[in-house]
């Protein structure tokens, strides 16, 4: 079964050749050395919102032969924490296809998760990351998990079972945790950076915890929140120090209007 791409043409080009363009175009020319990531963060909008924000974040780690890519739940659809059960993903770059190892052994060791397509169907959080990773490796297969709003218990037992699942099979060298999220939306520029920086201080601080607590506190609209939180717990389970912010703006700095804007952050944790 084959999942066929939901924004294609409206989130990112939808031609082979002019995504290859548009992707090449986000990706800064670097000699710099890559970061051996355990965990990342990356942002979801468009591609001409938030895509220089992706590009730099994902071309600043190393690649690796699996990712897990967890996003939120925009759509309302399917199980809480879904996991998709299409054999390949396609993007107008051509097909991903999904670890069933990992995928079957994160479904033993995590009741939480299911066998969930549905969830997956209309979904853009975990699809705009593919063609960025397309470019910058040709081969990888990918777990996508879709996730919604539970509690920190759920996010740390989660995490801590994505991380079990990848060292049972002996995987750590293997696999980068991508949580995609998006930062505080439609408030001012002003506004946006103050609770933005809330959140990402408790991130670099690799403490899931304090983040979930800030976006209530504070109300913070990261809508990612939920699989950040399972990224770092996970990441913590295999052995990660340390938090890097790669790159951080607003959908201002593209638009020109800073009245109402979105917030993108790239965190990279090793």
């Amino acid at each position: 079964m084959i999942r066929n791409p939901a924004v294609a043409g409206q989130f990112y080009s939808g031609s082979k050749e002019s995504l290859v363009k548009e992707v090449e175009k986000l990706i800064p020319a670097s000699a710099e050395k890559k970061i051996d990531a355990i965990g990342v963060i990356s942002p979801h909008a468009g591609y001409a919102y938030s895509g220089s924000v992706a590009g730099a974040t994902l071309s600043s780690i190393k690649p690796k032969p699996i990712y897990v890519i967890m996003g939120p739940n925009h759509t309302g659809l399917g199980s809480p924490f879904g996991l998709s059960t299409s054999d390949l993903w396609a993007t107008p770059l051509g097909n991903v296809a999904i670890n069933k190892a990992l995928a079957e052994k994160i479904l033993k060791n995590c009741p939480e998760i299911t066998k969930d397509e549905f969830a997956h169907i209309q979904e853009h959080s975990i699809e705009v990351q593919l063609p960025i990773l397309q470019i910058l490796q040709e081969n990888f297969t990918i777990v996508p998990i879709v996730i919604s709003q539970g509690d920190i218990e759920q996010y740390r037992k989660i995490g801590q079972a994505i991380a079990k699942s990848i060292k049972e099979l002996k995987l750590e060298r293997d696999v980068t945790i991508i949580a995609s999220s998006d930062m505080t939306h439609y408030e001012s520029q002003n506004s946006a950076q103050v609770k933005d920086s809330r959140a990402i201080d408790a991130i670099l601080k690799l403490d899931e915890e304090a983040l979930v607590e800030r976006v209530r506190q504070f109300d913070i609209s990261m809508c990612g929140y939920a699989p950040a939180a399972i990224m770092i717990a996970a990441a913590k389970s295999l052995g990660a120090k340390r938090a890097l912010l790669i790159k951080y703006q607003t959908s201002g700095d593209a638009s020109g209007d800073y009245s109402s804007v979105v917030g993108y952050a790239g965190i990279v944790i090793e």
